[in-house]
């Protein structure tokens, strides 16, 4: 049996579906598809023949998809979705259907886990959605098709069956996390490492997830919400070491390792314990994690000693009056602390900024900029709110008549950038495009800010490579 996973092409762009907001980064990021990954390395460790294509990094086109459909002639092809991209993936799964009728689509992805009932009647061609974590899904669906057993055998699927749509029973999130394969060494199977790119890293990079799920209940976070709600489930220390000598060891070109965990430091006995097994395995290489601002300087300088070069922070807003109508269970003084201890402990910081949570203004947004100015982090982002199904900040949005649209082709620009779609009585969306555009400038445009990345450059190759390459895409934006 023949399995094809799928990242499919987008108006020919390098998108990131599987970034936290999906989109064509302005700084050139491109995420690994790193949830097929993961259900890739099940599927080859169940004895399955799969193949995993990421056409936004190969800059493969649909005819070039098709082409490869037709040649390999798959059992069964999994097809990753996004949000703005939902209407795109439906007519390749129909293309792809079309050139070899004989095969079953799934979508899989959080927009089809929030919307199933709606996303599997967009086309008859896709015969089913995986709703949430779908690793053991797409293996137990994959047993199921061999076997020619009952669909509804499956947990954690909705499919078609004839004019009705079945919604099997919610599948359990997995426990053991030491038991999928190091989508690392997918990666060595299937991709190239110099596809792939995030500005704030040393290229090039590999990502990777130690734990799933987030305690933490921002209002507007996708994963903890819809992929992974409920319990928050990790990988054991040494299983996490032993990843990174994998790397270090069979690929050898990799500068960086991405831990792309929604909060990397939810647990801080366990960042301890993670640090203090890097350190004593003396693996050596270079890594940045996603943490809330709430961490201690003791951690994040054990973090610093096993090679943790850079954290990266989701400040949201400089108002409190604004973290807390988003839930964040965070005061300003904490995230001051924060960044104070993170240069103290000699880990950069790569800040992220929000515009249009519920309550904000001009004013909010004003203290937002200054706020992140006064912290100085080494790099930093500014986005409107994005607003996906199955949030809070979605429903917020739609229920107050905030959400200027419901076609969700509208959530990015013509180029695949971010569009705002949001409006509310004080703040029009191209407000807040407006917004993040002049904090850009603010933030980096600053003489003292210049003359500090500047001094960075020279005194490190590695920082002049990663600031070289993003800035070839970002300067147009930013001027």
């Amino acid at each position: 049996m023949k399995i094809l996973l799928l990242n499919p092409p987008f108006r020919d762009r390098r998108y990131s579906r599987t970034s936290r907001s999906p989109a064509v980064t302005k700084s050139g990021t491109l995420y690994y598809p790193f949830w097929l990954g993961y259900a890739t390395g099940v599927l080859e460790k169940d004895g399955f023949e799969a193949r995993l294509i990421d056409s936004p990094a190969r800059r493969l086109s649909t005819e070039n998809i098709i082409n490869i459909v037709k040649d390999y002639k798959p059992d069964l092809v999994v097809v990753d979705t996004s949000t703005p991209s939902i209407y795109s993936d439906v007519r390749i799964a129909e293309l792809i259907k079309k050139s070899y009728e004989d095969m079953f689509v799934i979508l899989v992805g959080t927009h089809p886990s929030s919307l199933p009932e709606e996303t599997i009647r967009l086309s008859e061609s896709i015969n089913a959605i995986a709703r949430g974590e779908y690793d053991y899904t797409i293996r137990d669906l994959a047993r199921a098709l061999r076997s020619d057993r009952e669909l509804t055998s499956v947990p954690g699927i909705s499919f078609r069956d004839g004019t009705n749509i079945i919604h099997n029973e919610k599948r359990p999130l997995i426990e053991d996390l030491d038991e999928i394969p190091f989508v690392s060494s997918v990666y060595k199977r299937h991709l190239r490492m110099s596809d792939y790119f995030f500005a704030a890293s040393f290229y090039p990079l590999v990502m990777i997830i130690t734990g799933r799920g987030c305690p933490f209940r921002c209002s507007f976070c996708v994963y903890p919400q819809v992929f992974h709600p409920g319990k928050y489930r990790f990988r054991s220390a040494g299983n996490i070491v032993d990843e990174f000598e994998y790397i270090k060891n069979e690929l050898p070109e990799v500068k960086e390792i991405g831990i792309e965990d929604d909060t990397f430091t939810v647990d801080k006995g366990r960042v301890q314990e993670i640090s203090s097994n890097l350190i004593k395995s003396r693996t050596r290489i270079p890594w940045y994690a996603n943490v809330r601002a709430d961490l201690d300087y003791e951690t994040m300088s054990l973090m610093k000693r096993a090679g943790c070069r850079l954290v990266i922070v989701g400040y949201e807003s400089g108002s409190q009056r604004i973290l807390d109508n988003i839930h964040k269970g965070i005061k300003l003084e904490e995230m001051k602390r924060f960044n104070r201890d993170a240069k103290k402990a000699k880990l950069l910081v790569h800040g992220c900024f929000m515009a249009g949570n519920p309550g904000e203004s001009r004013e909010t947004l004003n203290e937002t900029l200054s706020f992140a100015k006064r912290l100085n982090c080494d790099t930093a982002q500014f986005f409107p709110l994005m607003l996906y199904p199955g949030t809070e900040a979605y429903d917020w949005a739609r229920e107050g008549g905030y959400l200027k649209s419901e076609n969700f082709s509208d959530w990015l620009t013509n180029d695949g950038l971010h569009n705002a779609v949001l409006a509310t009585e004080a703040l029009s969306a191209k407000d807040l495009v407006d917004f993040c555009d002049y904090a850009r400038r603010q933030f980096y445009l600053r003489p003292n800010y210049v003359l500090y990345k500047s001094l960075r450059c020279l005194g490190s190759p590695n920082e002049l490579v990663r600031t070289s390459r993003a800035f070839r895409t970002f300067y147009k934006h930013l001027f």
